[in-house]
């Protein structure tokens, strides 16, 4: 686990340096490019330090959108140079700026709390007064952690008009905590980058060491913590500003899983643009932020072209629901996202199986960032030998062979009878595409955590997985695996815990499967 958690840290640092490598190179240009390094005092005068992008020739009487791009988690002021000046270039203000607590800015880590939404709305306000910035026309966009104080903004200012979230959360609870079961590897990542990086507040201490010391306790009040952060909270807002409202995301983000994003979706009642592509968190819009070709990119401009230019750019003409399979290249469009898994087919989950608990059977989602950034270049996500897959400590359940290929797409549900010999338990559920030869590859999981339960009583269990998109080719069968540890999760089984999965005739137990119609 230490050589996970010191992996996945090394690799977004590696890349948080990399990533600012390229447009430091360019701010070097500042006197032929307009850029401008500025102090702007937030909320309670905490000195932000930012960065301000504004096109050649713009005069003082100029009226011009205005784009804020806060900076992601743990990166640097100079993380969006690029695509600042790609912006800039067609005729935006930019105002990029160090989120509080990291780096050189000011104040202490909030986690897109109440200082944190107060700090965008003083980047706005300085923005109008010290650029040619258009108050009529304002948009946000970021990446992870700046997507999220992008979408809190947005319900909080209605001067916001137009958003793009890419790689972000609309619920935090949902995000690291889906299933009650603690998302160890990232939240550990996300603390450990905090710390190297910026100056975590006592509350973010606190909660943070609640959170992976698993103290129950607490529950209640980090829920509460996380429901304040959570764009979602906020949704009335947001749809009574009427804010056209870009969301982007990886299918196999493992700090912020597509599901919370695509709920979230559904309830936008103003514009609104949904896309998924494979990759984990980030991996999608990396190569722009070098200022190479990305489509994630490309469309966050055309969708801000769109709704704060009036460009007509047919970008609202398009299927709003745009999908990109982990298996094949191009892309798909949908009217909404229940139009993504409206065709479904379940498979039983026959018998009775027993697994003993707190045993890794070797079935498993990876390490954060790097497993599912493997299957976005090379299309090599998790393998197992499913049959030989130990029974004691797994549950394995096959279809049958398809004779046509299979088009998962969308979030594929589990239904079945639990009975545990303990109070407390956690359980992992892993769908894979397996071949002839019984090697699976992973498809979608997704963890369930239990509480309070009275031992040797059933009780049913519906479980979703994370959504995703994914070509099960024709011969194959498609097999559910469970098991009771994963490296990315917090596990909650006691010492000599049995977990028995049953189909009771009243109740049977069954994997229902989204599938795109021919």
């Amino acid at each position: 686990m230490r050589t996970s958690l010191a992996l996945a840290v090394s690799a977004a640092l590696v890349a948080g340096t990399a990533l600012g490598l390229a447009p430091a190179a360019q701010a070097a240009e500042t006197a032929e490019t307009g850029i401008r390094f500025v102090d702007i005092a937030g909320e309670g005068g905490t000195v932000l330090k930012a960065n301000v992008v504004t096109p050649a020739g713009a005069g003082a009487s100029a009226r011009l959108p205005l784009i804020v791009l806060p900076t992601s988690w743990a990166m640097p002021q100079i993380e969006y140079l690029a695509q600042a000046r790609k912006l800039a270039d067609s005729g935006y203000i930019v105002v990029s700026y160090n989120s509080r607590g990291f780096w050189q800015s000011g104040g202490e880590i909030e986690t897109a709390g109440p200082k944190d939404i107060a700090d965008a709305s003083k980047v706005i306000d300085w923005a109008l007064a010290n650029t040619p910035a258009d108050a009529g026309h304002v948009g946000m966009a970021g990446v992870s952690y700046g997507a999220g104080i992008s979408l809190l903004t947005a319900a909080h200012d209605p001067r916001v008009k137009a958003v793009a979230a890419l790689s972000g959360w609309a619920d935090l609870i949902e995000s690291i905590y889906s299933g009650r079961t603690q998302h160890l590897q990232a939240a550990a990542l996300l603390g450990g980058a905090g710390y190297l990086t910026g100056r975590p507040g006592p509350e973010l201490k606190e909660i943070l060491g609640d959170f992976l010391s698993s103290n129950l306790d607490k529950e209640d009040e980090m829920i509460a913590w996380g429901r304040e952060r959570s764009p979602v909270t906020y949704l009335d807002r947001i749809n009574a500003n009427g804010a056209a409202i870009m969301l982007g995301n990886a299918w196999g983000d493992t700090i912020f899983p597509p599901n919370q994003y695509a709920s979230f979706y559904e309830k936008l009642t103003g514009p609104k643009r949904l896309e998924f592509r494979p990759g984990d968190h980030a991996t999608a819009e990396a190569t722009g932020l070098f200022g190479l070709p990305n489509d994630t990119w490309t469309n966050a401009h055309r969708w801000f072209d769109r709704h704060l230019k009036g460009v007509d750019n047919g970008i609202d003409r398009e299927q709003p629901v745009q999908l990109k399979s982990r298996s094949t290249d191009g892309y798909e469009g949908y009217p909404d996202w229940k139009s993504v898994h409206a065709n479904q087919r379940k498979f039983d989950l026959d018998g009775t199986q027993r697994v003993w608990a707190n045993v890794d059977s070797g079935a498993n989602g990876g390490i954060t960032l790097l497993t599912n950034l493997l299957d976005q270049f090379l299309r090599t996500p998790p393998t197992v030998s499913v049959p030989l897959l130990p029974r004691a400590f797994a549950g394995v359940w096959q279809s049958g062979r398809y004779d046509t290929p299979q088009r998962v797409r969308g979030t594929a549900k589990v239904h079945t009878t639990v009975t545990s010999t303990k109070e407390s338990g956690t359980l992992v559920a892993y769908l894979y595409d397996v071949g002839p030869l019984g090697v699976g590859k992973l498809v979608s999981n997704a963890p369930y955590t239990f509480h309070g339960k009275t031992p040797g009583k059933p009780f049913a269990v519906d479980l979703e997985l994370f959504s995703t998109a994914y070509d099960v080719p024709a011969g194959h069968r498609l097999a559910l695996v469970v098991d009771t540890v994963d490296p990315l999760y917090i596990e909650h089984n006691p010492t000599g815990a049995q977990l028995t999965f049953s189909s009771p005739s009243a109740d049977p137990s069954y994997v229902s499967v989204p599938l795109r119609e021919k």
